[in-house]
């Protein structure tokens, strides 16, 4: 704009029309400038709209407030907690595209709810769907379903693959699924080295259950050498983490003596990670 001006002066234009023409351009400059810097910010404030005008934004089809709609049924926020009225929204916007309110929606129907009828295939072809996309908590969930038979015929090899799909996408739930399926040789060979590698990237994320389950092969020596210091460090991380399971771990290495140190050791307690999704829990 400051070009314009001065090349109106240095060719005889005449100043004062230069002049005007600033006036009239700012006020639009103005408007251009306000609205390239309120559409980012709408984005950013979505998650903080009342319930009432993130539902007005779902009803004319804006796919992100269809998907946020969902969640504040599902959890109760901002309106009375409705998973079938939730599973209406998330199908909206996963008719849209939206791969979250998929993964979401899937399961809903897996475990199924008041006013929502469960249904094992469905969510199954959900979790294929949204696992084809890329999504990191499908591929567990689907790998999940696999290993517990839920919505397919149970296979050990098709779970370790999708908990492998997910690992390599650095989900620590995966990471302790596919961990505990090499552990106990289920559905792959037997491999404590690997077991042991899996727990240990779970638990670099300070992943509850990563640490307990690394705890445990210190504890047993298996895929590493045998550090009963090391173990007892990392049951205790595992409870700071909010995994009270690891206190039984805790009690029982605190309570060794020298002579009991000597003697066979007890196997601990690991069991498998909380597997994605809010529906169960492997234990």
């Amino acid at each position: 704009m400051r070009k314009q001006v001065v090349a109106a002066a240095v060719t005889g234009h005449g100043f004062p029309a230069a002049r005007t023409n600033v006036a009239r351009l700012l006020p639009t400059l103005a408007m251009a400038l306000a609205l390239s810097a309120a559409a980012p910010a709408a984005a950013q404030t979505l998650k903080q709209l009342p319930f009432d005008k993130q539902l007005t934004l779902a009803k004319v089809g804006d796919v992100d407030a269809q998907f946020e709609v969902g969640l504040a049924y599902e959890t109760g926020r901002g309106v009375t907690a409705d998973e079938a009225e939730a599973a209406r929204w998330f199908r909206q916007a996963a008719l849209q595209g939206n791969v979250e309110a998929q993964f979401h929606l899937a399961s809903l129907v897996a475990r199924g709810a008041k006013g929502l009828k469960q249904d094992l295939p469905t969510a199954l072809k959900l979790y294929q769907d949204a696992a084809g996309k890329g999504h990191a908590l499908a591929m567990n969930a689907l790998g999940k379903a696999y290993q517990q038979g839920k919505g397919a015929e149970a296979d050990l090899a098709k779970a370790a693959e999708w908990y492998a799909k997910a690992a390599d996408l650095r989900l620590a739930d995966a990471e302790n699924n596919l961990g505990m399926l090499y552990l106990e040789g289920k559905g792959v060979n037997r491999d404590l080295t690997r077991a042991f590698r899996l727990f240990e990237n779970a638990a670099a994320q300070d992943d509850p259950w990563g640490l307990n389950n690394l705890g445990g092969m210190y504890e047993m020596g298996w895929g590493t050498t045998a550090n009963a210091a090391r173990a007892l460090e990392l049951y205790r991380q595992s409870l700071a983490q909010g995994n009270d399971k690891a206190q039984e771990n805790i009690a029982r290495l605190e309570a060794k003596s020298g002579t009991e140190a000597n003697s066979a050791p007890t196997v601990p307690a690991v069991p498998a990670a909380q597997p994605a999704g809010p529906d169960s829990a492997v234990n």
